[in-house]
């Protein structure tokens, strides 16, 4: 259908060129009121006294040329093939013909639609396609100025008032909706009311951009529908009964606390009864479990009618109530504020199944969490087998603001269809409150939505007015099936608006007294929907005061019951977590050596590569050394080290994953985990084939795409869902992990002791002087030991094992020196009854000096593993004191190194 697509532009400069035949027009982006509101205001420069009115042209009238822009000319002469034999023309042409031909010559009602007609309504119905979402009703407030495209206008198109009661049809080949091929004759009235309804009513679906038409007739056979989608009773009370439960939340919130900060949902309500639909729908449709992700904004309002939460807790939490009570190894942390927080739940779904939900507890950084989710998603379909992913999903909340602004929304999209991070698809919902804390769209984004930024994956995007929840409904619910059909990403631009400040005590008329003085004025989703459902005498008003007053009750008795609310242990570790301790639990210390008849075995393995391989003669040779490491037992270097760590906890069992840019091959040209044949290209893992019938993912080694921020984020939420895994991410080189700084700082270094969540994520940071320049010598060991422990001047007491601390500790830091201390520092990861992150100094020119080499005996020597509460104790009070330098640090590691 190349000629559907490409030719529009063709034929508007052909229909222009026709209506301008005796007169100069112009076509003005507004709707007048009139009694037919299909055509725009449309005035005719006549040059004469009487212009003459514009009509269709047969093809035989028509002068251009098929090279002048039109293909009327081409048209002509494919026809009169057709008409002599109809094999003569391509099939699809044939389709056209036969329908629009031989359905005006046997229908009375058409006899007079031309080709020409035909296709000038055929790109009439392709403008609301492409274009319909420009006209829709999206802005609850009006406030939003939106020119209305000029092919919208079937003026453009040479249709006057006096086209709008004949019939025409509109079949085409292997098109789906208005214009598949078994839908009647209609008259153009009816054609243009139902793609009003359609496309330009509170939903603006936006979707022609994807270059895939099964994609595309899967939802135009969803959106022109014959009539408009309905809702029965049964649908609506449930909806009505969810928006009542959002609304009143809210309300209870702000007449108990009415000076404290909760980011609440007014103005966007509509999203709790869009969620839970949403949810109801993925169970159905055989999700079991999702991760959600979200800001602050309206957090409260899931966590208690979504995720389901105990409102007494909330209730509780308000009054201070945060911390639970007294118990023997209970590890309580620092705490965060309650609009940061998780939970999980396994929720009843309206059709009978139960989904498991997970809310990530996430910073103030707004968007940090979504690479999180995505990789905690990830993780979740590799321990339950989900292959298809189709029982796991991951759903994340955004705001227009930071949808837009923040660049690892762009990351995190893009690791959405890469093989060894896609989820088989993230459903994306905005609550586009259209101003970012005091920020106007127009000063906080270039392009015309915020959600524009997804057309780079080709995801459909459904902008829908929050004031209409049934629209809202119909939307996530849409969302839902795509994901579930197409595994791929899809967004839901909730258009809204914030009824408060950026916080509760915050005045919003300083920045935007328009759109506030509108506000003020402005009834609630729950009272427009009320209205709606009075009128339509589908639910009476003593129905609604019912509802009204159980929600009212159930609220007051949680709150009663929140003042004696005692806060229970915490569920701060999933199943998977069942028996690990926390750090005010003692931990016994576990050998991490291995027997060398078990070195020699899966050394034999790692080294071996089939017959019919043909890898680089210089990667050869490699493996034909490190086979003879492996025979002789001596001169074993880093790469097979860390080699011999990934294959003996295979074989144990775990699962192993690395991650991060040129990890396969590693920067320094030293690990070459994953070959490539030199004459086919195939690719071959040795560590794939460490154990029978081997799992293809148990052992996963990835280049990443060109990201720090979103692929660290991915990895981190990738190990938080099993302690039973090393995961490890590498930086190209240590420098580049400053790109993931908020990473660092607001997860890794203090997620354990803020939302009470271990991780064991390994981070390699290649670092050293070696002649690279400023640029790639300093992973900045500094920044990570400064970031080491609570207190910058007190050294903690090391007991004799060292066990108290290392479990106190919030990280580690450590600077291998050798191939068995790197060998036992990543079994120790998993060789112990609790997790820490481990940050890891990799060398450079270290990789393959002949004096760090070992013999397999050999047993953790020359081990220069810095304590990081000790020395970055140590490091602040140098940093801080005027007459100490790094210079100093430095000395003092050395002589650390000498002890």
């Amino acid at each position: 259908m190349g000629w559907f697509r490409a030719g529009s532009s063709v034929a508007k400069l052909a229909s222009r060129r026709t209506l301008s035949q005796g007169g100069l027009y112009t076509a003005r982006s507004r709707i007048v009121p009139s009694q037919n509101h299909y055509f725009h205001t449309t005035v005719f420069k006549s040059k004469a006294q009487s212009a003459p009115v514009p009509r269709p042209v047969p093809l035989s009238k028509l002068t251009d040329s098929f090279l002048d822009g039109t293909s009327s000319v081409y048209l002509e002469e494919l026809q009169r093939a057709w008409e002599a034999d109809p094999d003569s023309v391509d099939e699809s042409w044939d389709n056209f013909f036969r329908n629009f031909v031989g359905q005006a010559a046997t229908s009375p009602g058409i006899s007079g639609q031309t080709i020409q007609e035909s296709m000038r309504l055929l790109l009439l119905v392709r403008a609301y396609q492409v274009n319909g979402h420009m006209k829709a009703k999206l802005d609850p407030l009006g406030l939003e100025e939106r020119e209305i495209p000029d092919d919208l206008d079937p003026a453009l198109y040479g249709f006057t008032e006096a086209d709008l009661d004949r019939e025409f049809f509109l079949g085409v080949w292997r098109m789906s909706g208005f214009l598949s091929e078994n839908r009647p004759v209609q008259t153009l009235r009816s054609i243009l009311t139902r793609l009003e309804q359609a496309y330009c009513g509170s939903i603006g679906f936006e979707y022609m951009n994807i270059a895939d038409r099964e994609k595309c007739n899967w939802l135009r056979d969803k959106i022109e529908t014959p009539t408009p989608m309905q809702y029965n009773r049964q649908r609506r009370e449930v909806i009505l009964d969810r928006l009542i439960w959002s609304t009143q939340f809210e309300n209870f919130l702000a007449t108990k606390w009415t000076t404290a900060k909760r980011f609440g949902l007014e103005g966007g309500e509509t999203l709790i009864p869009g969620m839970k639909e949403m949810f109801d729908r993925a169970a159905d449709l055989g999700v079991e479990s999702i991760v959600i992700g979200m800001p602050h904004r309206g957090r409260l309002n899931v966590l208690g009618n979504v995720v389901r939460k105990p409102l007494r807790q909330i209730f509780s939490e308000f009054s201070g109530g945060t911390k639970p009570v007294d118990e023997v190894g209970l590890y309580t942390g620092t705490g965060d504020v309650k609009y940061h927080l998780g939970t999980s739940y396994d929720r009843p779904t309206r059709g009978g199944k139960r989904i498991h939900l997970s809310l990530v507890a996430n910073p103030s950084h707004l968007e940090a969490v979504d690479p999180v989710v995505v990789g905690k998603t990830r993780a979740k379909q590799y321990y339950s087998n989900d292959v298809d992913r189709t029982k796991n999903m991951a759903v994340l909340i955004h705001g227009d603001g930071s949808f837009a602004g923040q660049g690892v929304v762009y990351e995190t999209l893009h690791l959405s269809a890469l093989a060894n991070y896609t989820t088989g698809g993230t459903i994306h919902i905005v609550v586009n409150n259209q101003v970012a804390f005091t920020t106007d769209p127009r000063a906080g984004r270039s392009s015309q939505y915020c959600t524009d930024v997804a057309k780079a994956l080709n995801a459909p995007i459904f902008h829908v007015n929050g004031d209409d929840v049934e629209a809202v409904v119909h939307a996530c619910e849409l969302a839902a099936e795509w994901r579930q059909t197409f595994h791929s990403d899809v967004v839901v631009d909730l258009v809204c608006y914030r009824r408060f400040g950026h916080n509760e005590i915050d005045e919003p008329s300083f920045t935007q007294p328009k759109m506030y003085k509108i506000i003020r004025n402005h009834p609630s989703a729950l009272q427009i929907y009320q209205n709606k459902l009075l009128e339509s005498g589908q639910v009476m008003k003593e129905d609604i005061g019912w509802i009204s007053e159980k929600v009212s009750k159930i609220l007051n008795e949680e709150f009663l019951a929140s003042k004696d609310y005692v806060p229970k242990r915490r569920d701060w570790l999933s199943a998977y977590w069942t028996g690990f301790k926390s750090p005010e639990q003692l931990s016994r210390v576990r050998n991490t050596g291995v027997k060398p008849e078990i070195l020699k075995n899966v050394g034999k393995a790692i080294t071996t590569l089939p017959d019919n391989f043909k890898p680089h003669r210089a990667v050869k040779k490699v493996y034909d050394q490190r086979a003879q490491m492996i025979e002789t037992g001596e001169g074993l270097d880093w790469a097979i080290g860390e080699a011999l760590a990934f294959a003996t906890l295979l074989v144990e069992g775990n699962h192993v994953r690395l991650s991060g840019q040129d990890v396969e091959r590693g920067t320094f040209s030293h690990r070459h985990s994953v070959l490539h044949d030199q004459e086919t290209g195939e690719q071959y893992c040795p560590l794939d084939h460490v154990i029978i019938n081997q799992n293809e993912e148990m052992f996963t080694v990835s280049n990443s795409s060109l990201s720090e921020f979103g692929v660290l984020g991915f990895e981190l939420g990738y190990s938080m869902e099993n302690p039973n895994s090393l995961v490890m991410w590498e930086a190209q080189f240590g420098d580049f992990a400053n790109g993931a700084q908020v990473i660092f700082d607001q997860f890794l270094s203090s997620g354990e002791s803020k939302w009470l969540r271990q991780t064991g994520l390994v981070v390699l940071l290649p670092h050293g002087y070696d002649g690279q320049g400023p640029e790639h010598s300093s992973a900045r060991l500094e920044r990570y030991l400064l970031m080491s422990g609570d207190n910058p001047f007190v050294i903690p007491e090391m007991d004799p094992t060292l066990r108290t601390q290392i479990q106190e500790c919030n990280w580690q830091v450590v600077n291998v020196t050798t191939p068995a201390n790197y060998f036992h520092v990543l079994r120790r990861q998993i060789h112990r009854e609790f997790r820490k992150p481990l940050i890891v100094m990799s060398p450079k020119n270290l990789l393959r000096h002949k004096a760090m080499s070992l013999m397999m005996r050999e047993r953790r020597t020359r081990l220069l593993m810095l304590l990081y509460v000790v020395w970055s104790s140590f490091a602040r009070s140098l940093m801080t004191s005027s007459s100490e330098s790094l210079s100093d640090i430095q000395r003092l590691f050395g002589a650390k190194k000498n002890q």
